[in-house]
């Protein structure tokens, strides 16, 4: 029997689709109507140099995130051996999203502690998953002040942190209390 409908995998790639195109839509290059705008050239370094400040500071705080999002990783695989295996993917995944956020492909900045897991691994998981929602609204919000290229970026993680979100709430299922 052919199974019918929509799947969640389905669903969750196609919300995960209409989101990219929707902000890949919405940013443009802002290259239009420079060159005739009679600024000075000193005004338009200042202008440079403003958006490259503005660039790193939002890729210090989103690099920042992800770098607490993957404490919290290491903090419950260590302290849940019986998750760490099905953590392992989505943690490598998070280390190269703050590897890819960190300003000038650098080291991201040190990001708080994070608190100690609970003792029951489902209820460590699904605090996990929590903290993927968490990071993915985060990235969301920095794309209204992000240039174009580094949207795209935010908006990518975004949808991965989202994804993995989804992910953690059937390994919580999963995994031994």
């Amino acid at each position: 029997m052919r199974r019918t409908g929509t799947t969640r995998r389905g669903a969750l790639t196609a919300t995960g689709a209409a989101a990219l195109a929707a902000v890949l839509a919405g940013c443009g290059d802002g290259a239009g109507g420079e060159a005739g705008s009679g600024r000075s050239g000193a005004a338009a370094t200042a202008a440079r140099a403003a958006a490259v400040r503005a660039e790193k500071r939002i890729r210090t705080a989103a690099a920042r995130t992800s770098l607490e999002l993957l404490g919290r990783y290491e903090r419950v695989a260590a302290a849940h051996p019986s998750a760490a295996a099905a953590l392992a993917p989505l943690r490598e995944a998070v280390r190269a999203h703050t590897e890819a956020l960190a300003p000038s492909g650098g080291r991201a900045a040190g990001a708080a502690p994070s608190p100690a897991p609970p003792d029951d691994a489902r209820a460590a998981v699904k605090e996990l998953a929590a903290a993927e929602r968490r990071a993915s609204d985060t990235h969301l919000a920095a794309l209204v002040d992000a240039p174009p290229e580094l949207a795209r970026l935010l908006a990518s993680v975004a949808a991965a942190d989202a994804a993995h979100a989804f992910l953690l709430t059937g390994i919580a299922k999963e995994v031994s209390s």
